[in-house]
C-alpha cells in the first residue's frame, strides 16, 4: 500500500505536475517519487547543463604506477615504512615484515605475498553483488535469436529449457550455467556465495583463526524482484552446493545485508526545458513508465550500508555484476590497494577482437582516467588504429574496489557529482528520455585510482543472453553447425571455446567444484582443504 498520506502527495503532484492519483499509482509500483522530482527540478534549472560527454584524449599506458598488469608475474615494491603505516591503519595484526622481502628500507611483494597479505585483509572486507537485475531480457526469445540464427538453431532445444526456468525471475537466482549434460546448474548467487565461503576457509586455515566476522556480504536489489532474492537466498541454506562450508565456516552467507534499489520515472524526450514526465505510455493517457536508474544509483541505495559497515570496522568493498562468473573476491587487487592506501582500483581486461561494444580505459579531456564507450565517446575504427600501433586497450570488467573510508567520507559528493546522462529511447512504450548513473564513471572523480589489467576469460565471463551463457558452458562446441569465421570478430567458435576454458577452470578452482561424468559437483570439504593456498 501506499506510504504518503494525502497532503505529501498533493505536493508531490504539484512539484510533478501530474495528479495525485497517478502519484498513488507510481508509488505503488515502486517508483522513488521523490528522487523522480528531484532530478526534474535539477533538469529544469540548468543543474545538468555542465554534464559533458566523456572525450577522448588518449590511450594510457600500462605504467606500474597507476595502471598495473596483473595477468603476469607481478613485483610490488615500496618503502617499508609506508608500507607498515598502510596496512597499520586497518586495525589488524599483520606481520608484513613475515610476508614480503625486506630489502633495506624497501619491502618487495611478488604475486605469493600478495595473495596471502590480501587473504590476511579479509576480515576488513565486504564483497558486494549488484543482484537487482531481472532474467525477461537475458531470456528473451527474439533477443537471443538476434544475437545470431544459427548460434540459436543449435541451441534451441535448451534454450527452450533455460527461458522457462528464468521466466519471471531475478537474474541472480537462475542458473548461471548448463552441464556438458544440458542440465541447469546452480545459480550465480548459489556459486558467488560458495566462492565467498572458500576464501573464508583458506583465511582460517591460513591464519587458524575462525571468525564469524567474514565474509560480509552484501547486495542491491530491486523492488521488483527483492522479496524473490530473500526467498531464495534462505532457501540456499540447504542448499548442497553450500550447507557443508557454512557449518564448516560458521558463517551463515545467506544473511546478505540488501538494498532495495526504486525506480525512477521515465521523462519526456528530447532537450526541451521545461522537461516533464513520460505520462503517455504505450499511447495511454497518464500511464508512466518505471525506469531502473542505472547502477551508479548503488552509492545513495546503499548508502546507510556503507556507514554500517564503516562502523564495524569494514575498511574495503568490493563490488561487481551478479551475472559476471568471473567476479569473485580477488586477494591481490585487495593487498595492492591497501598497500599503496589508494582510494579504489577497477579491473579492467586486456581487450580481445570480440570486445567491440562496451567501455573502454581513457584519458579524457580533463587529463583524467575515464571509462568511455565504444561508439558513443570513441569509434570502433579509432579504437582499431590504436590496436595496430601495440597499444594494450583495456575494456571495462565492471568489478571496482574501494576504499571504504574515502567512500564513505565523500557519499553525499559522488552521488552529487556521479554525471547523470539522459538517453534518448523509441520503444514500443513511445519516445521518452531516461536518466542513469553508470558506477564506474566514478573513476574520473577520484585522485589517483588503481587501474588492474587482467585476464578477460579469468576476470569477465559475463553473459547478457542465454545464448552467452550456453556458449560459456561449452554447449554445442562439437556441432559441426557451430559458426566460424576467418574475421576474428565474428568467429563465434574461438570466443566460445576460450569462455568455457575460462569457465572450466573458474569451477575448478575458485568454486570448488569437479567434472564427475557430465555434470559439475561441489567438492566435499576435504576435496576443497587440499587445494587451498
Amino acid at each position: 500500500m501506499s506510504g504518503l498520506n494525502g497532503q505529501a502527495r498533493a505536493k508531490i503532484a504539484e512539484d510533478l505536475g501530474i495528479s495525485p492519483e497517478l502519484v498513488r499509482q507510481m508509488e505503488e509500483e515502486g517508483i522513488d517519487l521523490a528522487r523522480t522530482a528531484e532530478i526534474l527540478a535539477k533538469y529544469n534549472k540548468g543543474d545538468y547543463d555542465h554534464t559533458e560527454p566523456v572525450l577522448v584524449c588518449g590511450l594510457p599506458e600500462v605504467d606500474g604506477e597507476q595502471v598495473l598488469d596483473l595477468t603476469g608475474a607481478i613485483t610490488l615494491r615500496l618503502g617499508l615504512a609506508e608500507a607498515k603505516r598502510n596496512i597499520g591503519r586497518l586495525g589488524l595484526e599483520v606481520d608484513i615484515t613475515g610476508i614480503g622481502r625486506v630489502e633495506g628500507e624497501e619491502i618487495v611483494f611478488d604475486r605469493s605475498a600478495l595473495t596471502r597479505l590480501g587473504v590476511e585483509l579479509y576480515p576488513v572486507t565486504a564483497y558486494g553483488v549488484l543482484n537487482g537485475g531481472s532474467a525477461s531480457s537475458y531470456a528473451d526469445r527474439k533477443k537471443n535469436q538476434d544475437f545470431n540464427g544459427d548460434l540459436f538453431a543449435i541451441y534451441e532445444s535448451e534454450f527452450a529449457v533455460m527461458a522457462e526456468i528464468c521466466k519471471g525471475k531475478a537474474k541472480g537466482i537462475t542458473p548461471a550455467f548448463l552441464n556438458p549434460n544440458g542440465q541447469p546448474g546452480p545459480s550465480f548467487m548459489e556459486l558467488k556465495m560458495r566462492a565467498l565461503l572458500l576464501e573464508a576457509l583458506r583465511y582460517q586455515r591460513l591464519t587458524a583463526r575462525k571468525t564469524v566476522a567474514f565474509p560480509v556480504l552484501f547486495q542491491m536489489t530491486s523492488v521488483y524482484n527483492n522479496s524473490q532474492i530473500q526467498q531464495a537466498l534462505q532457501s540456499y541454506k540447504e542448499s548442497p552446493v553450500l550447507k557443508e562450508l557454512i557449518a564448516a565456516t560458521g558463517v551463515d552467507v545467506t544473511e546478505a545485508k540488501t538494498g532495495i534499489q526504486p525506480m525512477l520515472a521515465a521523462f519526456s524526450p528530447g532537450t526541451d526545458k521545461p522537461k516533464t514526465l513520460f505520462t503517455r505510455a504505450f499511447g495511454r493517457e497518464d500511464s508512466f513508465l518505471p525506469m531502473p536508474g542505472g547502477h551508479g544509483q548503488n552509492f545513495s541505495v546503499l548508502r546507510d550500508i556503507y556507514r554500517e559497515l564503516l562502523s564495524m570496522g569494514i575498511k574495503y568493498i568490493s563490488l561487481g555484476n551478479v551475472d559476471n562468473l568471473g567476479y569473485t573476491l580477488d586477494p591481490v587487487p585487495l593487498a595492492i590497494t591497501a598497500l599503496l592506501n589508494r582510494p579504489g582500483g577497477f579491473e579492467f581486461c586486456f581487450k580481445t577482437a570480440v570486445d567491440v561494444k562496451g567501455g573502454i580505459l581513457v584519458i579524457d579531456q580533463h587529463n583524467r582516467l575515464n571509462c568511455a564507450e565504444i561508439g558513443p565517446a570513441i569509434s570502433k575504427e579509432e579504437v582499431l588504429r590504436a590496436e595496430e600501433t601495440g597499444k594494450k586497450i583495456l575494456f571495462n570488467c565492471a568489478i571496482g574496489l574501494f576504499s571504504l573510508d574515502y567512500l564513505v567520507s565523500n557519499l553525499d559528493w559522488i552521488i552529487d557529482r556521479l554525471p547523470m546522462r539522459f538517453s534518448e529511447q523509441n520503444k514500443d512504450a513511445g519516445c521518452y528520455s531516461q536518466a542513469e548513473q553508470i558506477t564506474w564513471e566514478i573513476i574520473a572523480l577520484m585522485e589517483n585510482p588503481l587501474i588492474f589489467g587482467v585476464d578477460k576469460y579469468h576476470r569477465f565471463l559475463a553473459a547478457k543472453l542465454l545464448v552467452e551463457s550456453m556458449m560459456t558452458s561449452g554447449i554445442g562446441l562439437n556441432d559441426p553447425r557451430y559458426p566460424v569465421d576467418a574475421d576474428p570478430e565474428k568467429d563465434l567458435k574461438a570466443v566460445a571455446v576460450n569462455l568455457y576454458k575460462g569457465l572450466t577452470k573458474k569451477l575448478k578452482t575458485v568454486y570448488g567444484m569437479e567434472l564427475e561424468g557430465d555434470v559439475w559437483r561441489p567438492k566435499t570439504l576435504g576435496e576443497v582443504e587440499e587445494t587451498l593456498g
